[in-house]
């Protein structure tokens, strides 16, 4: 067994066996070049030589009824939040504008809460309809939205609905009480159902295991997801994880290669995180690390980096922003 026969099977459509799973993250902390190597060019095989760039908007902020225990807008943690309703439809279209003055082609709307109101709905539906007429691919993250409510929004010009599972069904009980972690993924089933582009993810750092890394790689695998956005933890003073270190940068590209080993062909994007991890030196090793796309601006309560930088690097990197 070898990183390199491993990789040529992965290469020939033979994903790895549990062993050579653990062979993978055994390997990693010794050869980490060298698995980062392999990853990139699975990528470069299955992807070609594009890099996704997306942006998103918090449109609504605040006073979640759920209690998860990395994010700084849950209404159950006293972390300094911004609190707002949702956005007008001329907000979000401005910051969709900004967006794509930016290199991102896809914007997404998200909102705080598990629930979406009639109001809300309104306000969505309005918002898709501006940010398609930008020439934006729409994409949004409202919380769990009934299969109704995913048809008359596609119906608008939605394009992806994103719904992270953020990690194992296993560690989940731990970050999250409000809800089961079988409503995401039956959130994420509805959205692949309605025919939408489904981006869930997760969010890594948070305590989680080698294995629930694996855990909701393999589950993302099964439902069919077609893009996982990787994120990691920013440590929020107010929220329970306050007092836990970022993972070490060597750590978390690992687990992106993992990941591309584990899901070949499917868009792995770089979302929160990657400024407090990776700092503004080392960000351009995620592009050779097996990643796909990167997430570009502001995240929803913490500040993201330079998106000319990005562009930069991209381009250092021998590759090309996508077109969408």
């Amino acid at each position: 067994m070898s990183l390199d026969s491993i990789a040529r099977k992965t290469l020939d459509g033979v994903l790895p066996s549990d062993a050579e799973i653990m062979f993978l993250i055994e390997q990693a902390p010794e050869r980490l070049p060298e698995l980062l190597g392999h990853a990139h060019r699975i990528r470069a095989a299955r992807l070609g030589d594009e890099v996704g760039l997306c942006a998103i908007v918090n449109a609504k902020s605040g006073t979640c009824s759920e209690d998860c225990a990395f994010c700084a807008q849950s209404g159950h943690h006293a972390a300094d939040s911004p609190q707002y309703p949702l956005l007008s439809p001329d907000e979000i279209a401005d910051a969709a504008g900004r967006a794509k003055a930016s290199g991102a082609t896809r914007f997404g709307i998200v909102a705080s809460g598990k629930l979406v109101g009639g109001s809300d709905l309104d306000g969505f539906e309005a918002a898709i309809r501006r940010v398609a007429a930008l020439g934006m691919v729409p994409d949004l993250s409202p919380g769990i939205l009934e299969r109704g409510q995913l048809a008359r929004l596609k119906k608008a010009g939605l394009r992806g609905y994103h719904h992270n599972l953020e990690t194992s069904a296993t560690h989940f009980p731990k970050m999250c009480t409000t809800h089961s972690y079988q409503e995401d993924v039956d959130a994420v089933r509805a959205g692949l159902d309605a025919g939408l582009y489904v981006c869930s993810g997760g969010i890594f750092g948070i305590g989680e295991t080698w294995d629930d890394r694996v855990e909701l790689a393999l589950l993302l695998r099964e439902l069919g997801v077609p893009s996982v956005p990787m994120n990691f933890l920013t440590p929020i003073p107010g929220t329970p994880l306050e007092g836990r270190a970022p993972l070490p940068p060597e750590e978390a590209l690992a687990i992106v290669a993992l990941y591309r080993f584990l899901l070949p062909d499917r868009q792995l994007r770089i979302c929160g995180g990657r400024p407090t991890v990776f700092g503004p030196e080392r960000q351009h090793e995620l592009l050779t690390a097996g990643a796909s796309g990167l997430m570009v601006g502001d995240y929803l309560t913490t500040k993201g980096g330079d998106a000319h930088a990005d562009l930069e690097d991209i381009r250092r990197a021998g590759l090309v922003p996508a077109k969408e």
